[in-house]
């Protein structure tokens, strides 16, 4: 129970000064004293509130830069006695240490200083701070008797129960000081993965520990299901400029993370277009147009693109977004819009246009397993090293062959294992996807094919991991591919490169797999 019911000791030491001098004047309205430092208490001072120096607080003078300040009995146990024992009570008597009843505290803009290009080294230490999540922990932990307030926003729930009873509910107390620990969980995490960047740079994020906090970013009206709760954490949105449209939503997120890192594959290259569902590509396409290529991944698969999210490597003009408004989509990803394109799928009032910001490929991705576990590995990345690529049949691939490998190469491993694909030189025939045998699926890639009336004659064949047994092959060539690509590195490949041999198929090992589980 809180003794000496109300707030009439505040510290204040902030450094983001949004809402400081209306809440420290209402502050002082109620009859509460105010100390703080540095900076804080000058903004105070100039705006004609009266406050208390926290050196003529404690009677010890900043010291070292200020790097020495809060760091004083006269603050912690001021913070830290309990109210209910007499016990304390009597040592801070003995002491001469009051209480604390509330601390308005931010801290050293760490992000900030380090997010600017120029920054050094020195000044990111320097913004390191020390004082402040120590008095944020101090009053969080004592949060039976202490307030603490760490963003700006929360002044005006402290304010309405201040206004109603001189001080704070018990249930608003246990709420703020849980923010302040996951804010200085947070803090300190920034700072451990800045200077572990530094110290090894090898692997900065597959340490002992994995400090993986993440802001949240956005709620979503539910997860995969709208039985499922869920949230957006991270700078995810950071990469993306939503335009017009409702919100993203938990599969949005997902589809667009997977368009991004396929269309990544094609920065650079002639006008491509992708289309995706369940974060599995439909169809890829690449022309003199973007048009052109929005026909020839369209023509892949004509059903499977209801509802789903279409991705360009270059600015979305009006010819294609007339086109490409014809269906119902999604989200439509692409480095910028025309105002011809605006205007046409800008119609579509749901519809959601995206910005896309991301050409950096690479990083870490992480998935949560059962238990709470957490799996962390490097990015797949983009594009493939292809002075390791081997020809290992007798027959080379002709330079259109060549071509068609390379396109299917690029695409196979942005879809779900177990992963097929048919492809031209330019375009996507057939795409089987996340079955539990490569026959399969290489008979639902063959059969969408069929479906959409693509001729299999003379195409390459892309499997993210190798064959295992001559039959995926045997079938490929059956249904019309006469190159195929794949990974290499089974027990049978002597076998595999015998079949190919024996029906004229040209082969290449790539040395890398791509599973996508």
């Amino acid at each position: 129970m809180k003794q000496g019911k109300g707030i009439r000791r505040a510290l204040l030491s902030v450094s983001d000064k949004a809402g400081l001098i209306d809440f420290s004047k209402f502050l002082v309205g109620m009859g509460v004293e105010l100390i703080s430092t540095g900076g804080t208490a000058k903004a105070l001072r100039e705006a004609g509130v009266k406050v208390m120096e926290l050196s003529d607080y404690t009677g010890f003078p900043e010291m070292m830069d200020g790097r020495v300040k809060t760091l004083h009995p006269k603050v912690h146990g001021g913070l830290l006695q309990r109210r209910d024992l007499a016990m304390h009570q009597e040592q801070a008597a003995k002491h001469g240490i009051p209480t604390i009843d509330l601390v308005v505290v931010n801290l050293y803009p760490f992000a900030q200083t380090i997010a600017r290009p120029d920054c050094t080294e020195e000044q990111a230490i320097e913004n390191i701070d020390i004082g402040g999540p120590s008095m944020l922990r101090s009053a969080a932990k004592n949060h039976e008797s202490v307030t603490v307030v760490t963003d700006p926003a929360d002044y005006a729930v402290v304010q309405k129960e201040m206004e109603a009873d001189g001080d704070t509910t018990l249930a608003t107390r246990r709420r703020l000081a849980a923010k302040v620990f996951r804010h200085t969980s947070h803090y300190d995490h920034l700072i451990g993965a800045y200077l572990t960047e530094r110290a090894e740079p090898e692997q900065p994020v597959l340490q002992e520990t994995a400090g993986l906090l993440r802001v949240r970013a956005q709620s979503l009206r539910y997860g995969e299901n709208p039985h499922q709760k869920a949230a957006l954490y991270g700078s995810f949105l950071d990469s993306f400029n939503q335009l017009h449209g409702k919100e993203l939503s938990y599969n949005n997120v997902l589809d667009l993370s997977a368009a991004a890192g396929l269309i990544a594959e094609f920065w650079g290259s002639a006008p491509t277009l992708a289309i995706l569902k369940h974060t599995n590509p439909c169809g890829v396409g690449t022309g003199e147009s973007l048009r052109a290529a929005w026909e020839k991944a369209y023509a892949t698969d004509r059903q499977a693109p209801f509802g789903g999210i279409i991705a360009a490597n270059q600015e979305m003009d009006g010819e294609t977004a007339e086109a490409i408004a014809e269906i119902f989509s999604e989200v439509i990803l692409a480095p910028s819009f025309t105002p011809a394109a605006l205007k046409i799928l800008q119609a579509k009032k749901n519809l959601r246009l995206i910005e896309n910001r991301e050409k950096a490929v690479g990083g870490y991705e992480m998935r949560s397993v059962r238990g709470g576990g957490l799996l962390v590995q490097e990015s797949d990345g983009a594009g493939d090293d292809e002075t390791a690529w081997k020809v290992v049949t007798k027959r080379k691939p002709t330079d259109l062959e060549m071509r068609a490998m390379r396109f299917g190469w690029k695409i196979v491993r942005q879809v779900k294992s177990n992963a097929i694909v048919y492809a031209g030189e330019d375009r996507t025939l057939g795409i089987g996807a996340g079955q539990m045998s490569r026959i399969d699926s290489s008979q639902i890639a063959v059969w969408k094919a069929g479906q959409a009336k693509l001729d299999l004659k003379g195409s390459a064949v892309a499997s993210d991991a190798f064959f295992p047994f001559a039959d995926g092959l045997e079938a490929a060539a059956q249904a019309g591919a006469t190159a195929a690509i794949q990974p290499g590195g089974s027990v049978k490949d002597p076998e595999v490169i015998a079949a190919a041999d024996r029906m004229g198929v040209a082969m290449v090992f790539t040395g890398r797999r791509h599973f996508r589980h």
